[in-house]
C-alpha cells in the first residue's frame, strides 16, 4: 500500500474505514450491484466509487487494480486525475 493511500487512511473514522473495506473487497470480487461506479471523464481506465463522502479513485489494467487514492470529497479530490 503507497504511502499516500495509508495516510488516507489514517484520516479516516472507523466506520468509514469499514464503509471503505466494504467497497474495496465489492471492487475486487466484482460484486458491483449498488455500488456507485462512474468512470471519470477523459480517461479509459480510471474509475471512482462513490459512498457518501467517500471516493475511492482506482485505475484498471491487465494485471489488476490499481488505488490511486481513499478520500472524503473535497473541491480538490479529482484535480491529479
Amino acid at each position: 500500500m503507497t504511502d499516500k493511500i495509508q495516510k488516507s487512511l489514517d484520516t479516516l473514522s472507523e466506520k468509514e474505514k469499514e464503509v471503505v473495506k466494504d467497497l474495496l473487497i465489492k471492487i475486487k470480487t466484482g460484486r458491483l450491484l449498488g455500488v456507485d461506479i462512474k468512470k471519470l471523464k477523459g480517461r479509459e481506465d480510471i474509475y471512482r466509487v462513490r459512498k457518501g463522502k467517500i471516493r475511492i479513485i482506482y485505475r484498471t489494467s491487465a494485471d489488476g487494480i490499481y488505488l490511486l487514492a481513499i478520500e472524503r470529497r473535497s473541491e480538490t479530490t479529482y484535480k491529479n486525475f
